[in-house]
């Protein structure tokens, strides 16, 4: 699938070879599993992608792309779909999570005032590392095969309509060439 719609949005592996912050590890990068476009390097892309996502650690493309590069997955999709969890989707994301958690727990969700500093994370921490792990684990596993079993379905509808367009371009110029019709 060369001529991919999604080909002029992902960056090629020249360019990324090129970034001098990846000189160290620019040898890996050879790999052509990592930079392919096809169902099971996409599908297990959006897999890492999604689940990596959901991870309430630092760095979680560089989470996503050390899977991507172990499962040998297209690795600019799986670092791309991280960006799902930015500054303004984050504190929703992990909420629900916390909140999922602690709901799979069964335990008291932390209540009072919530603070965005580190001193009230460092006074609360035990109380919600916990029920925000689980629910992380699970909302990423979750997101992670979803978005796996939608791209695989995508995919094999759009394999299904070229089939039937070359089918239909094939019976089209056979009854041109026959003269019926």
């Amino acid at each position: 699938m060369r001529n991919h719609w999604i080909t002029k949005y992902l960056p090629t592996r020249e360019s990324i070879r090129a970034q001098k912050a990846l000189w160290p590890v620019r040898h890996l990068l050879q790999h052509p599993e990592l930079w392919h476009l096809h169902r099971r390097s996409v599908g297990g892309a959006f897999f890492i992608g999604l689940f990596c996502a959901f991870m309430p650690v630092p760095s979680q493309m560089v989470l996503a792309a050390l899977l991507a590069f172990a499962a040998r997955c297209n690795l600019p999709i799986a670092v791309a779909l991280v960006w799902i969890s930015n500054p303004l989707t984050i504190g929703p994301m992990f909420y629900f999570a916390y909140k999922l958690g602690a709901w799979l727990l069964d335990v008291e969700l932390v209540n009072g005032p919530w603070e965005l500093s580190w001193q009230w994370f460092g006074s609360q921490f035990a109380a919600i590392w916990w029920p925000l792990t689980l629910g992380c684990l699970v909302c990423g596993w979750v997101s992670g095969l979803t978005g796996t079993v939608v791209s695989r379905l995508l995919w094999r509808f759009h394999a299904i309509r070229r089939w039937r367009r070359r089918r239909a371009r094939r019976a089209l110029r056979r009854v041109k060439s026959t003269g019926t019709g």
